[in-house]
């Protein structure tokens, strides 16, 4: 906030709030002044907040805790002007929160940040996040085992999806990250496709993608199996993606660039006639949310730091035949990387 140039902040982005004090809960916002900090939430959370909240006093609310802290912002000796995460937050809500102010502050208390304050600090994880990541992508990788005994032709996608999530909460997880990825045969050509009633095919790829929070971490995983013999332009494929994959996972390190990242899982796919087939970026950042900072794509100049954890997942997708992907998660180290998803990425076959 000093670097910012800011007298008081406001956190309303429930996962920087959680970082910022660890409370868990549905309902909050965070006021920070320099003498202090104060979490704001409702009825619902009096002893949750009080058990999970360290750094910051707790006041229970009977109305918006957004507005509650921007209004204990205002009231603040030396708070002249409050920075908001302007990513985040609505018009609407902006409104709100000036209308909760004296006429003659709505104008100027409430100034946009480029970018959150406590994003960038999430960015980097430390060696307890980074545990805890470890664990839920070990957890991923079970899953992952336990599936391959499931599968067989016939089951409807949405019954691998069902197994992968009720198994999950079996062993632990809080739950999925992110919505569960079944696609297969024809559909595997859909890089988010979503498990339906498709069943699956006797010969062909079967793409999943998933992943489960766990401790409030996500992880984050894709493997392309095949069912029956691949043909050669299918396995030329899947070897394509599987070495631009690993090119990538190859060229992280601490200092280097996500574009040179990206670049390097594209540059493979391009000399393999699949540059066009390649649709989206290489990665993205894992932490409290599926998608963070940073992305690795194509001219993107930010650069990696140890202690973030992204992913690799490079894939190739040719509507109406089939379609691969690959992802790890991995940490960012001063010298290369540490891969957090070490299931097989050879091409299995069903």
């Amino acid at each position: 906030m000093r670097r910012a140039g800011l007298t008081g902040l406001l956190v309303t982005h429930l996962p920087d709030v959680r970082y910022a004090c660890g409370f868990t809960g549905s309902s909050a916002a965070l006021a920070v002044a320099r003498r202090g900090a104060r979490l704001f939430t409702d009825g619902r959370y009096t002893a949750q907040a009080k058990e999970e909240v360290g750094g910051a006093n707790v006041e229970i609310v009977t109305r918006s805790p957004a507005i509650s802290a921007a209004e204990w912002l205002a009231a603040q000796p030396g708070v002249e002007f409050a920075g908001f995460d302007s990513v985040h937050t609505t018009v609407a809500e902006l409104n709100r929160f000036k209308g909760a102010l004296p006429a003659v502050m709505r104008r100027t208390f409430f100034t946009a940040l480029p970018a959150s304050l406590v994003e960038a600090l999430r960015l980097v994880k430390d060696e307890d996040e980074l545990a805890i990541m470890r664990e839920a992508a070990l957890m991923g990788c079970a899953l992952f085992t336990h599936i391959l005994e499931f599968l067989r032709p016939g089951l409807r996608e949405i019954d691998v999806a069902a197994e992968l999530e009720y198994r999950a909460r079996l062993n632990g997880a809080e739950g999925m990250s992110f919505e569960t990825i079944v696609a297969s045969g024809e559909r595997s050509a859909m890089p988010h496709g979503r498990a339906t009633e498709a069943r699956l095919p006797r010969r062909g790829f079967l793409t999943l993608d998933f992943g489960i929070i766990h401790k409030g971490y996500c992880s984050d995983m894709t493997r392309t199996v095949y069912f029956g013999r691949p043909r050669a332009d299918e396995r030329a494929t899947y070897q394509a993606v599987l070495d631009a994959q690993q090119a990538a996972v190859a060229a992280v390190m601490a200092g280097v660039s996500c574009g040179e990242v990206d670049e390097a899982a594209r540059s493979v796919l391009r000399q393999a006639g699949l540059a066009e087939a390649f649709s989206h970026s290489t990665g993205h950042g894992v932490g409290l949310e599926i998608h963070e900072a940073p992305r690795l794509g194509t001219g993107q100049s930010s650069r990696l730091q140890a202690g973030m954890v992204v992913t690799i997942e490079p894939g190739a997708y040719l509507p109406g035949r089939f379609g691969v992907r690959i992802e790890d998660m991995v940490a960012v180290t001063r010298t290369g990387c540490e891969v957090m998803t070490p299931a097989p990425k050879a091409l299995i076959e069903l």
